[in-house]
């Protein structure tokens, strides 16, 4: 079964093996240098929308509307890195955490074997021999998962048709 559900359930499934056997690990609130330094705007599955908009809707209108406008701003940033519009900069937390996109949940824990998708403190901890032991989720596989759920598309577009749909 190749489901959203059961993807964020095997995901959270080798984060929780991660953490278990190292309480110092990095990534947790607070920890916000993924969210701050995207490399590109997001691309998501419909699967992935889906889950999004159920946190977007319980966000207060005012707040909601703030990421709108963070959102629609990133269609035409050129500049890099990206601030990920669902990040609350004061607190370094995901204002939907529970409803976050694949990637968020992946990063830090998955790699792809040869690219090094993990922050430069985790990559310095394994250069320095202190996470020998950690078997890195693959992230290759991730992505194979998410496209065969279908297209995907950039957040800015999700969001655009979202709107237009709700107004």
């Amino acid at each position: 079964m190749n489901t959203i559900a059961q993807i964020h359930a095997d995901i959270d499934t080798r984060v929780k093996t991660i953490r278990d056997g190292h309480p110092d690990w990095l990534c947790r609130q607070g920890c916000d240098g993924c969210c701050r330094r995207l490399a590109e705007i997001p691309r998501i599955t419909a699967e992935e929308w889906n889950c999004l908009q159920e946190g977007l809707m319980a966000l207060p209108p005012a707040q909601l509307r703030e990421i709108g406008r963070e959102i629609s701003t990133l269609a035409g940033q050129i500049s890099r890195p990206v601030i990920c519009p669902l990040l609350d900069k004061a607190k370094g937390a995901c204002l939907i955490y529970a409803h976050r996109p694949i990637a968020c949940r992946t990063y830090g824990f998955y790699v792809q074997r040869d690219l090094g998708l993990y922050c430069k403190d985790i990559e310095t901890r394994v250069s320095d021999g202190m996470l020998t032991e950690v078997v890195w989720g693959n992230d290759d596989g991730i992505d194979n998962r998410l496209r065969a759920l279908g297209e995907s598309r950039e957040l800015p577009e999700w969001f655009a048709h979202w709107q237009r749909d709700t107004d």
